[in-house]
C-alpha cells in the first residue's frame, strides 16, 4: 500500500508535519516492498488552495492512505472522492508515524468512499438570539 505521510522533510527520521496543505514534503512509502520517497508539496507556498492542489498532488501520485494531523474541508472533499483514507493521531517521526499506521495505532479522520468522513460544515452560524433577522416576508 503507497502511504502518504506529510513531513518537515524528505526523510524516515524527519518529523511529521501536522499541516496537510501546508507541509512542505510528502514521504510516500510502500508497505509492501518498503520503498520510500519524497515528493516536494509544491502547494505549500500557495496564497490561497494549498490544500487542494496538495490533495490533487497525493492523489496523482498514486496514494492509498494519508497520515497527517489535520486537512481542511476542501481538500478532505478531493481525498474522498478519490476513496484515500485520512489517518491522524500520529506523533514524531515518519518513520515513527508509518509503523504506527502498520500496527492499526492511527485513527481515521475520514473514511473512504463518497458518502463517508468528515462533514465540510464550519458551523460559524451567526444565531446570538438578538431578533436581528432580515427576513423578506411572504410573497403572496
Amino acid at each position: 500500500m503507497k502511504v502518504v505521510i506529510t513531513s518537515e522533510g524528505a526523510n524516515m527520521d524527519d518529523p511529521i508535519d501536522p499541516r496537510f496543505g501546508r507541509c512542505s514534503t510528502f514521504v510516500l512509502a510502500d508497505t509492501d516492498d518498503d520503498a520510500v520517497r519524497s515528493v516536494p508539496n509544491d502547494a505549500a507556498m500557495q496564497p490561497g488552495g494549498a490544500g487542494v492542489q496538495a490533495a490533487e498532488n497525493v492523489v496523482n501520485v498514486g496514494a492509498e492512505a494519508v497520515i497527517t494531523g489535520q486537512l481542511g474541508p476542501k481538500a478532505a472533499q478531493v481525498l474522498q472522492a478519490a476513496s484515500i483514507p485520512v489517518y491522524g493521531g500520529a506523533s514524531g517521526t515518519v518513520r515513527d508515524a508509518l509503523e504506527a499506521f502498520k500496527k492499526g495505532r492511527l485513527k481515521i479522520l475520514q473514511e473512504s468512499g463518497p458518502g463517508r468522513g468528515m462533514g465540510t460544515g464550519r458551523g460559524m452560524g451567526g444565531g446570538g438570539g438578538r431578533g436581528m433577522g432580515q427576513g423578506g416576508g411572504r410573497k403572496g
